[in-house]
């Protein structure tokens, strides 16, 4: 990869992390994760995070801590102009991000129903195993960590490879450029994982009873988690703009 490819990559992923702590993924005062929890969580090697993480800390939006209660913690105060950017952020590219959870809403109830059709006994196996380690995982990046691996036992079991790479290939790219997990804030964590546990059993049980129009129409709309938590940044960072203004 070419230096200002790598340079550009760095900058979104400064930007992904900025926009995550100004629409309250991050609270201020709290610990970011691990490099080595961010790098998979972003898509990119820890090396691309570490360069973000220290730009970040040269413009005194976190701080680094030694010690064994030590780590990388949000600054308690940021500037007002980031809260800001991040408003006009979403106000400049709301339209791309409807249409980019659209799309990943479209490809995960394709590939669902192809699941119906063609899963064999081994992926049922796999899925049933990974819907009970969702089941099981702890709240937060555990659950998380388990929610990937379920979804991706459900795309495999579709069996369809090119299918697959442009929805894994698709997600990549929208995990740099959205604004927020998809798990949304610390307060959004609990709710949501109760609701994605009673879909992802609705989404399972009709890939496993080869009911393909049921598991299309539960995974379309599973997905559309996705959109209304972006919703929620979005109103939050406005509210955090006009605050700032105030």
């Amino acid at each position: 990869m070419a230096e200002t490819d790598d340079a550009s990559l760095v900058d979104r992923v400064t930007q992904r992390l900025i926009t995550a702590v100004a629409v309250g993924e991050f609270l201020p005062g709290t610990r970011l994760p691990a490099e080595r929890d961010l790098s998979p969580l972003l898509g990119v090697g820890r090396t691309t995070v570490r360069a973000a993480l220290d730009d970040l800390s040269a413009r005194g939006l976190i701080e680094k801590r030694r010690g064994r209660a030590g780590g990388t913690f949000v600054a308690e105060e940021w500037p007002a102009s980031i809260v800001v950017g991040v408003d006009r952020w979403f106000e400049q590219r709301w339209s791309d991000l409807v249409d980019a959870c659209t799309a990943s809403a479209m490809l995960h109830s394709s590939l669902a129903r192809l699941a119906a059709e063609r899963r064999t006994d081994a992926d049922i196996a796999v899925m049933r195993d990974r819907l009970a380690a969702f089941h099981a995982a702890d709240s937060g990046n555990p659950k998380q960590r388990a929610d990937s691996l379920l979804h991706l036992s459900i795309i495999d079991a579709a069996h369809n490879t090119a299918l697959r790479d442009i929805l894994l290939e698709h997600e990549r790219h929208l995990s740099l450029s959205a604004p927020a997990h998809p798990w949304g804030d610390r307060e959004s964590h609990r709710r949501m994982e109760s609701r994605a546990a009673r879909e992802h059993d609705a989404i399972v049980a009709a890939i496993v009873t080869a009911a393909p129009d049921e598991a299309a129409d539960l995974a379309r709309r599973h997905v559309q988690i996705d959109l209304e938590l972006f919703t929620e940044a979005r109103e939050f960072a406005r509210r955090r703009a006009a605050a700032a203004h105030g």
